[in-house]
């Protein structure tokens, strides 16, 4: 029995991975599905109904195909792989973004891409322009600036300028996030649509934005130009120049373009005007040339359905989107009303918080300070309590010092009147020494004449004596002639007549006169005996009442300052200068 070779079943599906610019989807396809179909499902997949703009690319060999609509997906030269790999961007650029693009997600799909060709140089693009599109990039990622909640750092992680303009300038991470930042606070407000709408008018104004560059030649044997193709016509640049083209043909000036397919494939351009030259140029690779026609023909039909009027499907989508702005501005509106509702609720919360807790602290300060105060009232009560006592006390030792005052002062008028009495007491002493000075000088006198006296009588006695003897001489002889004279007396002396009686009677008085000077002398010496005692006597009062008075003084003092709470001071001593009177009649009188 021979086995009959069995016809391998072919499937009926192939699996479909599709790239957007935020998300990658699978799809299990039909293998009788055409591009059209695969084109539609990623589309209401996505909710996308500006579907003109974009297109499915596939990379095939070395460069890059769209999947056309109308011939079956697996009929076109797509990769064999599974699942077959496609990306969903955008193929035809609008002239003026704001216009054109309707749909939110047909703006966040071009700016999404827009973006990346940007930081990937493939739209050149200066610094400035760069930090300026960065932050309304970080604007539409991440909403309204708060400093509290975007610390530095927090665009570390994200991608936000070209290489070129990083390695252009000597700046730090740090320096280029303060810079974005910077514009970032300035874009407080606005949605996330309206950023991605803000990045895509600056962008749509670079030199390269929506330009598709291919390689060809103006002959056939030069390969030195590029051919720029986007929504405004066709250019031709330098090699090296893609920003500013040699030549524009725009699609309003343009009557026609030809393609011949020979050896070299050949593209003419015929331009509106009859009178300016046709334009040819070449391009070798077949899948380019196909390419190129593609986007010329696309670009040119959309070129033309702007200057018309809008399908009924376009205006129905751009009426839609008008009220779903204006829905969304309400919306908007609403949640900024609620947002500064909540904003203010929070800050009023938080003011609550902070016055609560500022209350809780008061409240504690009171509660601490009224502690305090009890403690204080507590301790000046003692305070007062002890002043109080302090107080009596000191109105006690005030009446004491009063009683010892009025003591004093009573002492003081007694002393006072007992140093008058010491003083009359010195004046007395002092006339009575002037007394005796004077019965001193009296006596002196009376001494010197009675001393003058005795020397005069001792002369006349010794004269009388002389001329007694001389008289016994001449008449002795006489008298022995006559009688015999009588024996002398006992005394030997002679009483011869008149003569010798005023002797005798001389003697005596000089005898009764010495005792009168030596009597008068020992009463003087005895008199000025009492006197010096009296002095010495009247000395010692003299320093015991100085000496009291100095304690009283200080008694006085002490007390004064007892009961006004002074320490206590020095007596005053009294100046020597007071006593100088007192010192000088004590040494007259000790002189004396």
């Amino acid at each position: 029995m021979s086995i009959l070779g069995l016809k391998k079943k072919q499937p009926k599906t192939f699996k479909v991975k599709v790239i957007t610019m935020d998300a990658e989807m699978e799809f299990s396809c039909e293998v009788k599905w055409k591009g059209k179909d695969l084109f539609d499902l990623v589309c209401r997949t996505v909710g996308l109904r500006e579907t003109w703009f974009f297109g499915l690319r596939y990379t095939v060999k070395d460069t890059y195909a769209w999947l056309k609509t109308e011939k079956r997906v697996l009929d076109q030269e797509v990769p064999k792989d599974s699942p077959i790999t496609f990306h969903f961007l955008a193929k035809f650029f609008p002239e003026k973004v704001e216009e054109e693009l309707v749909q939110e997600i047909t703006q966040h799909l071009f700016f999404l891409q827009v973006k990346k060709q940007i930081l990937d140089e493939e739209i050149f693009c200066s610094p400035e322009a760069s930090v300026l599109l960065a932050s309304y990039a970080v604007q539409a990622k991440y909403g309204d600036y708060e400093p509290n909640f975007h610390k530095p750092g927090f665009l570390a992680q994200d991608e936000l300028l070209p290489k070129r303009v990083l390695m252009q300038y000597q700046m730090t991470a740090d320096m280029w996030e303060e810079k974005i930042t910077a514009w970032y606070a300035e874009h407080r407000g606005i949605a996330r649509d309206e950023a991605e709408m803000d990045y895509l008018k600056i962008a749509q104004d670079l030199d390269m934005y929506g330009v598709s560059y291919f390689a060809i030649t103006q002959n056939k044997r030069d390969t030195d130009l590029l051919l720029g193709v986007d929504a405004q016509g066709l250019h031709i640049y330098s090699p090296n120049s893609k920003l500013n083209p040699n030549k524009s043909f725009p699609w309003s000036g343009i009557r026609n373009i030809s393609y011949s397919e020979k050896e070299v494939t050949t593209f003419t351009i015929k331009p509106l005007d009859k009178k300016k030259d046709v334009f040819k140029f070449y391009s070798s690779q077949l899948r380019v040339n196909k390419l190129i026609l593609q986007l010329c023909i696309g670009n040119h039909d959309l070129f033309m359905r702007r200057r018309k009027v809008d399908s009924i499907e376009v205006q129905q989508m751009k009426s839609q989107a008008k009220e779903e702005k204006a829905r969304k501005k309400v919306e908007r509106q609403i949640l900024a009303r609620e947002k500064q509702m909540r904003e203010e609720a929070e800050r009023a919360k938080e003011e609550m918080e902070r016055r609560l807790f500022q209350l809780q602290d008061e409240a504690r300060l009171a509660n601490e300070a009224l502690l305090r105060s009890e403690e204080t009232a507590d301790l000046l009560a003692e305070k007062a309590q002890i002043a109080e006592e302090e107080a009596k006390l000191l109105a006690h030792k005030a009446a004491e010092a009063e009683q010892e005052r009025q003591r004093i002062e009573a002492t003081a008028l007694k002393t006072k009147e007992e140093k008058r009495l010491m003083e009359q007491k010195m004046r007395e002493a002092e006339q009575l020494a002037v007394k005796l000075v004077e019965q001193s000088e009296r006596r002196s006198k009376e001494a010197d004449h009675l001393k003058q006296d005795l020397t005069e009588a001792k002369d006349a006695e010794r004269r009388a004596k002389q001329k007694l003897l001389e008289i016994t001489k001449t008449s002795f002889p006489l008298i022995a002639a006559y009688s015999t004279p009588p024996p002398p007396p006992e005394g030997g002396d002679l009483a011869l007549g008149s003569g010798s009686m005023r002797i005798d009677f001389k003697d005596s008085d000089m005898k009764r006169l010495s005792m009168e000077i030596e009597r008068e002398r020992l009463e003087y010496v005895e008199k000025s005996k009492h006197l010096q005692d009296q002095l010495k006597e009247l000395k010692s009062e003299i320093e015991s009442l100085k000496l009291e008075e100095q304690q009283q003084q200080a008694g006085v003092y002490s007390l004064r300052n007892e009961a006004r709470g002074y320490p206590p001071e020095p007596p005053y001593m009294p100046h020597s200068n007071r006593n100088s009177a007192y010192m000088a009649q004590m040494a007259f009188f000790e002189e004396v």
